[in-house]
């Protein structure tokens, strides 16, 4: 065996090993070293089929670990800083929501949740109230048999960024990273809310509870 042959060989072992990985980066990675053993071996013994495969198939590769790596980059960011989750937007959908309406009621199935873009929303059983830029709602993805801990009904007019629970799963199995980052996000939320729910509250203005 000469060292074309070996360098081929490389290739299909390279891609072998990536079709066998589970997780997403790795995976990508080692798909895009078998794509240029492969486009080397192609161009040694003069096959442009060959090459025109693999070439194809970089761009993809390189373009779904880009967006990977700046998805674990953005959430660790998000976990160890200001628990800011902007990065959730590309993934979720925009709703409008009227003063007074009701976004679910204690112990409904939890199927979603919400990062809040604009107006005031409230959890009516900690009176507490969440602003632009918090999130709410997922902890009913953690809690038994997924049902909602809390009561939120929007206070003033807004919009919120809604994510199916589905869709977190999915980021959530496709790379390791953006699960435990999630589940610290998630965590460190979790104990501000009991933080703030034993804080003494003032007395809400009258006529501005919702029920």
């Amino acid at each position: 065996m000469d060292w074309v042959e070996a360098i081929g060989y490389l290739g299909t072992a390279l891609t072998v090993a990536s079709s066998a990985m589970s997780t997403m980066i790795p995976l990508r990675i080692v798909a895009l070293c078998a794509s240029c053993a492969v486009i080397t071996y192609g161009f040694l013994i003069g096959s442009v089929p060959v090459m025109l495969t693999e070439a194809i198939q970089i761009p993809f590769n390189a373009w779904r670990l880009y967006e990977m790596v700046r998805l674990v980059r953005d959430t660790e960011q998000a976990a160890s800083g200001d628990l800011s989750l902007d990065w959730l937007k590309p993934f979720g959908v925009s709703r409008r929501f009227r003063a007074g309406e009701v976004l679910f009621l204690k112990g409904d199935p939890a199927h979603e949740m919400y990062l809040i873009e604009s107006g005031r929303f409230r959890i009516a059983e900690h009176n507490l109230d969440v602003t632009p830029g918090q999130i709410v709602g997922e902890l009913g993805m953690l809690s038994p048999g997924n049902r909602r801990t809390g009561s939120l009904a929007c206070v003033e007019a807004g919009s919120a960024r809604c994510l199916s629970y589905s869709e977190v799963k999915q980021l959530y199995y496709q790379n390791p990273e953006f699960g435990f980052y999630f589940l610290k996000l998630t965590s460190e939320r979790l104990f501000q809310g009991a933080a703030d729910a034993a804080r003494p509250h003032p007395a809400a203005p009258a006529g501005s509870e919702v029920l």
